[in-house]
C-alpha cells in the first residue's frame, strides 16, 4: 500500500462520531494512520481528534453531494491521497410493519443508508482512480440484516441489501483501476444503536433470552485487517458477530 509520509496509510471514515465508526476511527488512529473523521456533529469529531495530529475533522452530511465532495477534497489536501474509505454512516429508524412505518422514515433510511453510502463511494472511487499511484480500497459497512432481517425493520433491511449490490458492483468496476471493494457485515457489536435495540427487546419480551453482543473494538480490528491487505488481496465479504446471537437458523 502506498502511504502518506510518516503514516501507515490514509483512511476516511463516515459516520465517525459514534458507534462502529468511532471505534474504527480510534483503532486506526492508534495504529498510526491518517484518519478523516466525517459526520454531522463537529463537536463529537473534535472530541475524537483531540490529541491526535493525524486526525482530520470533516463535518458534513453524507446526504449532501456538495458537502461530501468538499470533505473528501479537504482530506486529500491534507494527506495527498485516500488509501481506504470505511463507508459506514447509517441509521436505524423506529420499528414497525410496512403499513405502520412513516414514509419520512423510509425516505430518511434510503437517503442516509443508501444515497449517503453511494455518494461517499463515488467521491472515494473518483479520487482513487485519479491519484498517483492509483488505486485504493472501499470497505462498506453492510449488515447481517441484509440476509436475515429483524422483524419490523423493512427500511434498514432493504437499504442494507442494496449495499451488498453496491459492493459487488464496485468490486467489479474497480478492477481496472486497482480499486478493491469489500463488505463487513457486523452482528450486534455493542454500540448505542444495538444497546437501544437490546433495551427494546427486553421491554417487549421480558422473559426472552437477552440479546447477545460483543465488544465493538473487535469489529474495528476486523476492519483494520481488511484495510491492511495489499491491493492484490481482498476480503470480499466478512461476517463478524456475537457468537450466540440467533443468526444461523434465525427465522
Amino acid at each position: 500500500m502506498t502511504t502518506v509520509s510518516g503514516s501507515k496509510g490514509s483512511i476516511l471514515v463516515t459516520g465517525a462520531s459514534s458507534g462502529i465508526g468511532r471505534a474504527v476511527a480510534e483503532e486506526f488512529l492508534n495504529e498510526g494512520w491518517q484518519v478523516g473523521l466525517l459526520a454531522r456533529r463537529a463537536e463529537k469529531l473534535e472530541e475524537i481528534a483531540a490529541g491526535h495530529s493525524d486526525a482530520h475533522v470533516l463535518p458534513a452530511d453524507v446526504t449532501d453531494v456538495a458537502a461530501v465532495d468538499a470533505a473528501f477534497a479537504r482530506f486529500v489536501e491534507k494527506t495527498g491521497r485516500i488509501d481506504v474509505l470505511f463507508n459506514n454512516a447509517g441509521i436505524f429508524t423506529p420499528p414497525g410493519t410496512i403499513d405502520e412505518i412513516p414514509l419520512e422514515d423510509w425516505f430518511a433510511s434510503v437517503n442516509v443508508n443508501l444515497n449517503g453510502m453511494f455518494l461517499a463511494a463515488r467521491a472515494a472511487f473518483r479520487q482513487m482512480r485519479q491519484q498517483s499511484p492509483g488505486g485504493g480500497r472501499i470497505i462498506n459497512n453492510g449488515s447481517i440484516a441484509a440476509y436475515v432481517p429483524r422483524p419490523n425493520s423493512a427500511p434498514y433491511a432493504a437499504t442494507k441489501a442494496a449495499i451488498t449490490g453496491l459492493t459487488r458492483s464496485l468490486s467489479l468496476d474497480g478492477r481496472p483501476f486497482d480499486i478493491a471493494c469489500g463488505q463487513i457485515d457486523i452482528g450486534n457489536a455493542s454500540t448505542p444503536m444495538v444497546d437501544d435495540l437490546a433495551r427494546r427487546h427486553a421491554e417487549a419480551n421480558p422473559d426472552a433470552e437477552p440479546m447477545h453482543s460483543f465488544d465493538v473494538a473487535d469489529a474495528a480490528r476486523s476492519v483494520l485487517h481488511m484495510a491492511k491487505l495489499p491491493l492484490e488481496a481482498n476480503v470480499q465479504f466478512m461476517t463478524v458477530m456475537a457468537t450466540k446471537m440467533p443468526y444461523i437458523g434465525r427465522g
